[in-house]
């Protein structure tokens, strides 16, 4: 099955302003793929999810280990200071590292969640993959309880985020992730066939920049095998709170706006 449109040949990300006087330290990394078919994983991105694991493996952390890594550390305080419980709800990056410092192994899902889920190991930050066809504004905000959320695998099961919780909201009033990044929507999931991507990495924590920019440029790196679509990259903060990404273009497309 495929979700790839027409009609959205940008698209627009942005951080709120209340999200920074709450987080000053959030950095979000945003990697735009304009086509990508999204099949298994070949060996290479197999290899990487499998060391990446074998790594944590043998740090041999327990949960509160895990908990104590920095930029995990880090997005568990920005959870509280949102009025998330991260014990309850943890980020994207602790939930997938609990399981994995067990001694178990993620699930093979495909090419771009397993690489996500790679690096995101990795970097112990949240690490995601988005199809965004059709979709042409997104911004990280405090919900104000209208929105609609469809949770992954139960689209007919609509829930409403709580008012002040911060989501990935469109233009249309739908929230694609809940509790920040706790968990992803339906209808951004990366599953079998060709889509429109948006990558993105997020820290919390002093200097996180840096590791975020490192992140993306291992995703960009195996893109390389995976995508013929045009690729941009921009990284958002306090400083650079916006950007305007082609999500349609042949290879070599000129780089998106920022401002």
């Amino acid at each position: 099955m495929t979700q790839l449109s027409d009609g959205a040949d940008t698209l627009t990300v942005r951080i709120d302003d209340r999200v920074l006087t709450a987080v000053p330290d959030y950095v979000l990394g945003v990697l735009a793929v304009s086509a990508v078919e999204v099949a298994p994983a070949p060996p290479t991105v197999s290899a990487l999810l499998t060391a990446a694991e074998d790594t944590l493996h043998a740090a041999g952390l327990d949960r509160a280990g895990v908990a104590e890594l920095p930029g995990i550390a880090a997005w568990r305080e920005a959870y509280r200071t949102v009025g998330v419980n991260p014990n309850r709800f943890p980020c994207a990056a602790e939930s997938i590292a609990r399981r994995v410092a067990k001694g178990d192994r993620l699930p093979r899902i495909n090419a771009l969640v397993d690489l996500c889920n790679a690096v995101s190991l990795d970097a112990a930050l949240p690490v995601a993959s988005c199809a965004v066809d059709g979709i042409t504004y997104l911004v990280v905000r405090p919900a104000d309880g209208t929105e609609t959320f469809l949770p992954l695998g139960a689209p007919d099961a609509p829930e409403r985020p709580e008012p002040g919780e911060v989501v990935y909201a469109d233009a249309d009033g739908r929230a694609h992730s809940r509790r920040w990044n706790w968990r992803q929507g339906h209808l951004v999931r990366t599953d079998a066939g060709r889509h429109r991507l948006l990558l993105t990495v997020e820290s919390a924590h002093p200097g996180g920049r840096a590791e975020v920019v490192d992140a993306l440029a291992r995703l960009a790196a195996a893109l390389n095998d995976l995508s013929d679509g045009t690729r941009q990259e921009a990284v958002l903060d306090g400083a650079t709170t916006s950007a305007v990404l082609r999500t349609a273009g042949p290879v070599g497309s000129d780089s998106g706006s920022r401002s």
